[in-house]
């Protein structure tokens, strides 16, 4: 039977894009083999401020600034990349690395060799953007044998999984929403800690009810859950 994690208490609230960073600065901080990359990651802070302050931190070796070319997507072994797409839309352009090396290195190489790399950035419909910048991958990525994939939509699931997935042996794709990421929620005590990780692949009960189900996905949570608190 699946197992189920649920959200303790609140204690204070933190928008998505500072769990985020906060993620990553933990666990720049724990392990010196992670390093993010990605386009203006460094010196502008990220497309979205999603990496801010982290280049101030950790220097040239640890925050890379990438050519505006998502086919740039390098594998170094030994060490294990943050990738940042500035939207997901353009990771076609690293579609070959990503399906064909990242997400089957480990079974071709008969488990000896693991790729522990993640891919995280804005996926999906935001606003204003056009035909370019609004497609969802979920399904495209999470049809693909030897990709996790998460899409995390309040602040304590982004610290969480975020952890999880940079810690994780295998490749993982972390779709995360442009119209969240300045959206505050409210952080429980536990999530504070730079201990605190979401298990991936574990469903969550947002809210315990005897009246119906609803099984949601991402940024429709934010709309669902919305919706149930004004309802009652």
């Amino acid at each position: 039977m699946r197992d189920f994690h649920r959200s303790a208490p609140a204690a204070v609230q933190m928008t998505v894009r500072d769990a985020l960073n906060q993620a990553m600065d933990e666990e720049l901080e724990r392990d010196e083999r992670v390093f993010l990359l990605g386009e203006e990651v460094a010196q502008y802070d990220g497309a979205y401020k999603v990496s801010r302050g982290l280049w101030k931190k950790y220097g040239d070796k640890r925050i890379i600034d990438t050519p505006i070319s998502e086919i740039n997507v390098l594998l170094q072994a030994g060490l294990r990349p943050i990738c940042e797409f500035m939207t997901f839309n353009f990771s076609m352009q690293a579609i070959d690395q990503i399906i064909n090396s990242a997400a089957k290195t480990y079974y071709m190489s008969a488990g000896l060799q693991s790729v522990p790399i993640v891919f995280r950035g804005p996926n999906g419909a935001s606003a204003g953007v056009a035909a370019q910048h609004s497609q969802c991958f979920a399904a495209w990525y999470g049809h693909c044998p030897g990709l996790k994939v998460v899409s995390p939509w309040n602040s304590e699931d982004a610290k969480g999984l975020l952890k999880s997935a940079i810690r994780d042996e295998n490749p993982v794709v972390v779709l995360e929403n442009e119209l969240l990421y300045g959206v505050p929620f409210e952080m429980s005590e536990e999530a504070q800690s730079k201990d605190f990780t979401i298990p991936i692949g574990k469903a969550k009960i947002e809210r315990q009810g005897d009246s119906g189900q609803w099984t949601l996905f991402w940024s429709s949570q934010h709309l669902c859950v919305n919706s149930v608190t004004n309802l009652t």
